[in-house]
């Protein structure tokens, strides 16, 4: 697929900008265990030893973890992206194999379908 330099450009400046914005929130309630793939661990305030503590760390681990997990997730899509880029091979459906739309590519800068295969 080729796609205008500068719109390519355009679009990895917006992964780049989002992979940072992601992986700031992710440092606010997890911690990396291999940050150049994306994986993180919820983290929690250990506050104490006593039950009541206890139970309040194990409510705000659970809090964090869905949202650590959806946080993930998107990274590890961008972080993707950016490989594809760097080889030539973004912007092809992984499932079709046929090309990403363009105004697509524009609105989802990690869509891995095209809206076909969505």
């Amino acid at each position: 697929m080729t796609i205008d330099p500068n719109i390519l450009a355009d679009i990895k400046k917006a992964l780049l900008d989002e992979k940072i914005e992601l992986e700031e929130d992710l440092n606010r309630i997890a911690k990396p265990i291999d940050a150049k793939k994306g994986d993180y661990e919820p983290t929690f305030e250990e506050i104490g030893n006593d039950r009541e503590d206890n139970t309040t760390e194990v409510e705000e681990y659970a809090d964090n973890l869905p949202v650590e997990l959806t946080l993930e997730k998107k990274l590890q899509d961008i972080i993707a992206a950016l490989a594809k880029i760097e080889t030539g091979s973004y912007g092809v459906c992984e499932k079709c194999h046929q090309e990403i739309a363009i105004e697509r590519l524009k609105a989802n800068p990690s869509a891995k379908t095209c809206i076909t295969c969505n």
